[in-house]
């Protein structure tokens, strides 16, 4: 059967937009379906995302124009799947197009349409809150930016077709059914909110001010109904009182849904801390069961929450709301911990709802031929996370379970490598190659400058007076052309951009908005498609340097800004194009660790056809797991295991090395050379390998307690050593009451985060007793139980089977008695107050820590960074969660934060489909940003070898100058610092450029 290059990813959300550019980038053709008329899914409603607090359309925008401008990705909106024929490898699938009665090839986004249509219609994207045309745009930074007509209030009176310019307007355009041919689809439809109508304790629908919160995400949003005030829907007031409730439509077998949403709990301690910056007349309390901020950075987030913005947490569920209906107000009532209830008035809910599958699961389960779950979200394996039961297709996102952005995006990343593996054999035979206009040669010109300004809705806009600074940006010298945008970042800004430079002759381009950590690349990539060298670029960051950090000081903002801008300008007359050299990309992949997380990432590369190195630094493959009998699912992991080593020895494609450390890591991306030793036989010749790609998979190491008399006493175990009993029949029969305590070198201030895994395994532990044994007693000591996800499942089930669950506060942890030869507990419970608990046996659920040392020597050959917690700091949290800043070096597994078996697989497999990303071509680009050395100047002192920390500098013992290698250098300009005799610069910031910039700050 021949196989297809090409792949058709179902849903335009952020798991189906990094899909699509992974396979785009790795050398397929990708269709994106999306059933509304643009993509960017429930990321493009939010406000601002955590832990960081990104403007969440800030962050997403880059990926939105990236996907709608790729030359091999097409996007077919306003459409549904009907029918799929064929096997894995080779597909037809039948889409419906649904007219959009605007012609969206000719509508050029200009939105007049709209603005004259009489017609109203509701706004869906605003959750409904506000009034649309009937010729509308999803949202307004939509990719594609075409406009469609709402037949179903079109009264048909012409105005927009009368209006529109480029003749869009086509009122009786007819729905179009395709099919396309592809060998692989990636199912990635996202998920529904719950809805809290039926809900009538809660008063959603009838009171008001009882919002929901992706309602309270639009009020928050600069586009949204109130432009980013906080104001109550029933008269506009500010809410001084604003309570969130948790858990509704989850945790809840009777009238809602029995999982957990896994988001809940971070996203309403986000919307709280963003409410109370956006108006700081607002006091959030958050109502809570438990909280679960088991990611990474997660507690700290939640502590930063109640430290700094004084956010309150009761642990209550709410029984029932009231209305005053004197002032709207609500009236919440509740029981304490200690038992009392309380009645208290607040001026505004929000109901924090928990994800559902979405709408059409059934539908798509039946086209496809694929089993979903007992809730209706698709069925995948713990081993096996992103593959569903149907060959060839493959899951991510929202659908497979809930899931937060970032577990979306490394999902949505390792469908990607599946479909990587099944069609490698016809990669590159369908993609087209993107063509630029020749560039533009500015050499002699005078600079003609442009100055975009972004309003980013509030988040600039808010505090800076733009329309002030784009005035005075025209005053500068040789700024020929000054606009403000709403979004700079969208994908029409991106098209006036292009338009300006052309009808101005523009031959620099400066964008004042955000950072350009995330933003450059994208203006660098739409100033090169308007013919500039992408090098003629400067951002101005009036976002980070002067809104966020001047909030409340709107004058200092402004000011600010303009020095900005005015430096900006002042380089931006002197900057001059770079060029990129371009690099051959070594095939071959190091992998480092060889744990589950490095066996599944080496044999996704193997399983391509390329050469993979495995390190492992014991005598053993396995890691961590070797500890595991069996996930909480119930699957056997020692099997697994034995079959993924075996698998691993036995392709010939991948050459493993035993009790071997990294010696030395010399190169970059494409070009690296690593020297092993071997640990076994020091004095054995070392082995150097070339290639092209590096994947930290270097695990992580289990606390050991020096706490509550652990190796002092054998009836103190860890979770692994009960394990170990339980499953080979190893606990003395004379043990019968059994407590566990949780959080056992976690979330402490040694190790302040949650270790993910440890509430899982001790439900996972109790169940298995309990089913080994009815009869033996078993308390867990906890301060929250986190069984996120589909997990809550397996805590009802340990509590039905009759396990004690007791919590206990932070600060007044369990303690452990030995009296005489009997050891008893001491606990002051928040729930039930002071009790004695004699056991026979401890269990301590201890947490993961990284391998410090370890990691502390490898940071610094690979060049990248470790967090406060010594793991290894991924580029974005969000978007580029298994990449580092470093291009070429990818991590995954516990080498990145706590996490279980199957989110180590899908780590794994991302990295896979990220990597394939370089390795799917034969040469690369380097950066342009690079030192360059005056040979003339330098004396040859060798100061700048010490100083760089890439080895991208080399001293040229004929001469005795220093060369520096453009492909090793990273920009950082240490170099250029530590150089004595000034004879090193960086291009694009020599000297020249930054006195100039220095002499405009006054």
């Amino acid at each position: 059967m021949e196989k297809i290059g090409a792949v058709l990813v179902i849903g335009g959300g952020i798991a189906g937009i990094q899909s699509a550019l992974d396979l785009a980038d790795s050398g397929y053709k990708v269709y994106v379906s999306e059933k509304t008329t643009g993509i960017g899914g429930v990321m493009s409603q939010l406000d601002k995302t955590f832990p960081t607090n990104d403007c969440s359309m800030c962050i997403l925008s880059p990926k939105l124009v990236e996907a709608g401008r790729h030359p091999n990705i097409e996007l077919l909106i306003n459409a549904n799947i009907v029918k799929l024929d064929g096997e894995a490898g080779n597909f037809n699938v039948n889409i419906l197009k649904k007219a959009l009665f605007i012609n969206s090839e000719k509508c050029t986004g200009c939105g007049i349409c709209g603005q004259q249509c009489p017609v109203e219609g509701i706004d869906i994207y605003n959750e409904n809150m506000v009034i649309n045309s009937a010729a509308f745009v999803k949202y307004p930074q939509s990719v594609p930016l075409v406009f469609s007509i709402n037949r179903d209030k079109c009264i048909g009176c012409g105005i927009c077709e009368a209006v529109c310019k480029a003749h869009a307007v086509e009122y009786f355009q007819q729905d179009e059914e395709i099919t396309i041919n592809v060998g692989a689809i990636i199912l990635a439809p996202g998920f529904d909110e719950f809805d809290p109508a039926p809900l009538q304790v809660y008063g959603y629908g009838k009171y008001p001010n009882v919002v929901s919160s992706i309602e309270f995400e639009r009020i928050l949003s600069a586009s949204g109904p109130y432009t980013g005030m906080v104001l109550r829907p029933s008269d506009g007031d500010i809410p001084e009182k604003v309570a969130f409730l948790q858990c509704i439509g989850s945790r809840d077998i009777h009238h809602a849904k029995p999982y957990c949403s896994s988001v809940c709990c971070m996203y309403t301690a986000k919307e709280a801390v963003i409410a109370k910056e956006h108006q700081h007349q607002v006091n959030p309390t958050i109502f809570t069961m438990d909280i679960r901020a088991y990611g990474k950075d997660f507690d700290k987030y939640i502590i930063r929450a109640q430290d700094e913005y004084g956010i309150k947490y009761i642990r209550s569920r709410i029984s029932s709301i009231e209305e005053n209906p004197d002032n709207k107000n609500l009236i919440l009532s509740y029981e304490s911990e200690n038992g009392s209830l309380i009645t208290e008035e607040y001026n505004m809910v929000v109901l924090s709802v928990g994800l559902n599958p979405p709408d059409d699961a059934i539908k798509l389960s039946k086209i496809f031929g694929f089993e979903l779950n007992e809730y209706n979200f698709c069925q995948t394996d713990t081993f096996t996370p992103s593959k569903t039961s149907k060959p060839g297709i493959f899951v991510c996102g929202a659908f497979a379970a809930p899931k937060d952005i970032p577990e979306s995006v490394i999902q949505a990343s390792a469908s990607a490598a599946h479909a990587n593996i099944l069609l490698h054999s016809v990669r590159n035979s369908l993609v087209t190659k993107k063509e630029y206009p020749p560039e533009i040669n500015v050499e002699g010109q005078p600079p003609r400058i442009g100055v975009f300004v972004c309003h980013c809705g509030v988040n600039i806009g808010g505090y800076v007076d733009v329309p002030d600074v784009v005035k005075y940006a025209e005053t500068l010298e040789n700024v020929e052309y000054a606009e403000r945008n709403l979004y700079t970042c969208s994908a029409d800004t991106q098209t006036k951009i292009v338009e300006s430079i052309k009808e101005n002759n523009l031959n620099r381009v400066i964008v004042a908005s955000c950072t350009p950590r995330t933003h450059e690349p994208l203006f660098q990539e739409t100033i090169r498609e308007a013919g500039l060298n992408p090098y003629l670029f400067e951002m101005a960051n009036i976002r980070d340097q002067c809104s966020w950090v001047h909030m409340h000081e709107p004058v200092a903002a402004t000011a600010k800004s303009k020095d900005l801008v005015r430096m900006a300008v002042s380089k931006a007359n002197k900057i001059e194009p770079l060029q990129r050299t371009i690099l051959d990309m070594n095939h071959n992949v190091l992998v480092i660790g060889g744990g589950i997380s490095g066996l599944t990432a080496a044999l996704g590369f193997a399983e391509q056809g390329f050469m993979t190195y495995l390190v492992e630094k014991t005598a053993e493959l396995g890691g961590h797991a070797k500890n595991i009998y069996a996930t909480i699912e119930g699957n056997n992991v020692q099997e697994y295991l034995s079959n993924i080593v075996k698998n691993a020895k036995n392709n010939e494609n991948l050459k493993i090395f035993l009790d071997t450390e990294i010696d030395t890591i010399e190169g970059f991306v494409g070009n690296f050379e690593t020297t092993l030793k071997s640990m076994e036989n020091k004095e054995s010749e070392e082995n150097t390998l070339e290639h092209g790609i590096i994947v930290v998979a270097t695990g992580g190491e289990q606390y050991q307690p020096t706490e509550y008399l652990y190796t002092k006493d054998p009836r103190v175990v860890t979770q692994i050593d009960f394990e170990k009993m339980l499953f080979e029949n190893e606990l003395d029969e004379k043990v019968n009451k059994i407590v566990m305590i949780q959080c056992i070198g976690s979330r402490n201030d040694e190790n302040p985060y949650c270790s993910r895994v440890c509430c899982a395994e001790a439900v996972k532990n109790s169940i298995k007793l309990k089913d080994l044994y009815p009869e033996k007693e078993i308390i867990v000591l906890f301060r929250d139980i986190r069984t996120y996800g589909l997990k809550e499942k397996y805590y009802r089930e340990a509590r039905s089977k009759g396990v004690m669950f007791i919590r206990f506060d932070q600060d007044l942890p369990p303690e452990l008695e030995k009296k005489g030869k009997n050891l008893v507990i001491h606990l002051d419970s928040p729930n039930i107050g002071k009790i004695d608990i004699d056991l026979d046996l401890l269990v301590l659920s201890v947490g993961i820590h990284p391998p410090y040392e370890s990691n502390e020597i490898l940071a610094p050959m690979l060049k990248v960074p470790l967090n406060d917690d010594k793991f290894f700091l991924e580029a974005h949290v969000k978007l580029r969660p298994v990449d580092f800043a470093t291009a070429g070096v990818f991590v995954c597994g516990l080498a990145h934060s706590p996490r279980s078996i199957d989110e180590s697989i899908m780590q794994a497999n991302a990295v896979v489909s990220r990597a394939s990303t370089y390795l799917s071509k034969d040469e690369i680009e380097s950066e342009g940003i690079v030192a360059h050395v005056d040979i003339s100047k330098c004396s040859g002192c060798g100061l700048c070898i010490e100083t760089c920390a890439y080895s991208a500098i080399k001293m040229d013992e004929e001469k005795m100058v220093v060369e520096i290698n453009s492909g090793l250098c990273k920009g950082c300009g240490a170099c250029v610092s530590s150089c004595r005799g000034s004879a090193i610069d960086l291009l694009g910031f020599t000297d020249e450029e930054l006195y100039l910039v220095i002499n405009e700050f006054k």
